[in-house]
């Protein structure tokens, strides 16, 4: 008898010791938790919007030098401000009204100063009513540098913060990517 307690004894204390040692390896662990999974999730989020705005600004070049035409929206026949940018976002899948009227109204306002390649810039003569839209391609300490197609000279990159007759225009910006 004394020999089956000594056995119950060291049975438990060899069962207690392995309990314990998964709970020490349990303790030192690394340890994941949600915030590393959603900072992953976020800076995927946020590389994949970047080559997206990249891709954009990259396709919106290549059409430097399309003529204007109203109402335009391939780069075969012409474009106008609103047909390019459409176009453009079409080529990546992601839609945008066909008028810089209604384009005005989608993604979210935001600050000129803030503004990303692939984001879009509106104008307006009187303040109020919409009369062009274009994309931003680069925003420096030199000014933010779009893209657009004018009626004058089809698809050109211009600096707008530089331009006499393109800043007093601008009316705001927005992004239409981020979510």
């Amino acid at each position: 008898m004394k020999q089956r307690i000594q056995y119950l004894i060291l049975a438990s204390l060899f069962m207690f010791s392995m309990n314990s040692c998964e709970f020490i390896r349990d303790l030192t662990a690394p340890v994941e938790n949600n915030h590393s999974k959603e900072k992953n999730t976020s800076s995927k989020k946020v590389d994949a919007e970047s080559r997206l705005r990249g891709n954009l600004t990259k396709e919106s070049r290549k059409h430097i030098g399309t003529k204007y035409k109203y109402a335009g929206k391939v780069p075969s026949t012409g474009f106008d401000c609103s047909g390019f940018t459409s176009y453009v976002y079409k080529q990546y899948d992601k839609q945008l009204s066909s008028s810089s009227s209604a384009q005005s109204k989608q993604g979210k306002k935001i600050p000129l100063k803030n503004v990303k390649p692939g984001d879009l810039v509106f104008f307006s003569r009187n303040g109020k009513t919409i009369m062009h839209v274009a994309l931003v391609i680069s925003n420096t300490s030199e000014g933010v540098n779009v893209i657009h197609s004018t009626s004058s000279k089809g698809v050109i990159i211009q600096n707008i913060s530089k331009s006499n007759y393109w800043k007093p225009k601008i009316l705001f910006a927005r992004d239409v990517l981020s979510e």
